[in-house]
């Protein structure tokens, strides 16, 4: 089957790091292909270095319509079979326009679905009904979890079309040498005998990475303590504002804010914590990419861990999104010293390989591969 993935752009957020890991484990009987709306970022250059054809839309705006006779040409053009989209623009546009060009196996995945919310944004009426009229145009709704399969319920999104299929993550990927600790460090410019607690996301008003920078605040008060970081992994909009709650609690030499990064293993590598003190998840994948890691972690929401049991993840503890919870739990791992855990249950639970089978089994569902069909060649 070839199958167009339509996304809305390729910085490097959750969703969009997802499909680029998806899309290398994928089983060569489906040839992937990419159209980016907007923004082609650090993800578009590595899905172009492991061989995949990314097409840019060059969209200029949530109403630039422009895009949609672009896109169904493309989509009618290169003949793919199916279209699968990512995000809730690109699943407004993508839909409509593999409809427009005649395609049958029409896709999509939901990856930040909240009632009342989408991708951190509050919705209305209208949202909602807009929503709701692109999804009949497809044939299937995939799921990332539990959580957003109900969000989907509470939307009017009709069971039978929902399709449970959760992230993953490729734990291989995560297990560094011993030595990499150091060189991170050296690289970020973060002493070598730090207590550095990190944080990797948009930074966004929903991931609450201002609850960090207090308990940053926190963690450096009081005479003889451990000198503290905060490094957080991301960019977006809230950057200024913590940077001056930072200024405002006296912690500016504290905190070290890398912008859009691509290699996250290794910035794992430099960190003694994660903390994501985020309410409002929709999966949890930095909370598995941190336990691959081998880190212990203090979160609040993370729906990837709800119902695989206590001993799934023993070295992640829930906590209130609360400066004084967080202040509270990281002193006690930073007294307990640097340690290194082995991969919890969880993680292999989620192993990127069993997650793509289940996509390539989605597909061969929905519509066979025609014979005779390759693949792109990708890199390994």
């Amino acid at each position: 089957m070839k199958v167009l993935h339509v996304v809305t752009g390729l910085a490097a957020g959750g969703a969009e790091r997802q499909l680029h890991l998806l899309l290398r484990h994928l089983p060569d009987r489906h040839a992937c292909e990419v159209a980016v709306l907007t923004n082609p970022g650090t993800v578009a250059d590595a899905l172009r270095a492991d061989g995949f054809a990314v097409h840019d839309l060059g969209m200029r705006g949530n109403r630039d319509l422009a895009v949609l006779p672009r896109l169904a040409r493309l989509v009618r053009s290169r003949r793919y079979d199916a279209v699968h989209t990512h995000l809730y623009r690109a699943g407004l546009y993508g839909r409509l326009a593999a409809r427009l060009a005649g395609v049958r196996t029409v896709l999509a995945t939901e990856h930040s679905l909240h009632p009342g919310f989408i991708e951190g944004r509050p919705t209305g009426r209208g949202v909602r009904a807009l929503y709701l009229a692109a999804e009949r145009l497809g044939s299937t709704t995939v799921a990332v979890s539990g959580q957003v399969a109900a969000a989907l319920h509470d939307w009017g999104v009709p069971p039978h079309r929902v399709h449970l299929l959760p992230n993953g993550i490729e734990p291989a990927r995560y297990v560094l040498p011993a030595s990499a600790r150091a060189t991170a460090r050296a690289a970020l410019g973060l002493p070598a005998d730090a207590f550095v607690v990190g944080a990797v996301g948009r930074l966004v008003p929903g991931k609450r990475f201002d609850v960090l920078v207090e308990a940053l605040a926190g963690l450096a008060a009081g005479p003889g303590a451990r000198d503290t970081r905060l490094l957080l992994v991301g960019a977006g909009p809230e950057r200024r504002a913590l940077e001056a709650l930072a200024a405002r609690r006296g912690v500016t030499g504290r905190l070290l804010l890398t912008g859009e990064r691509d290699d996250v293993p290794e910035l794992l590598a430099a960190m003694d914590v994660l903390a994501a003190p985020s309410i409002g998840e929709t999966f949890g994948l930095t909370v598995l990419e941190a336990l691959a890691a081998g880190l212990p972690v203090r979160y609040t929401s993370c729906p990837a861990l709800e119902g695989l049991g206590p001993d799934a993840a023993p070295g992640a503890v829930a906590l209130p999104c609360t400066a004084a919870a967080y202040t509270a739990s990281l002193r006690e791992v930073r007294a307990a010293g640097p340690v290194r855990l082995p991969p919890p249950p969880a993680v292999g639970h989620y192993d990127i390989t069993r997650i793509a089978a289940g996509l390539a089994e989605l597909y061969d569902r929905l519509g066979p591969a025609p014979a005779g069909l390759r693949p792109p060649a990708r890199r390994a």
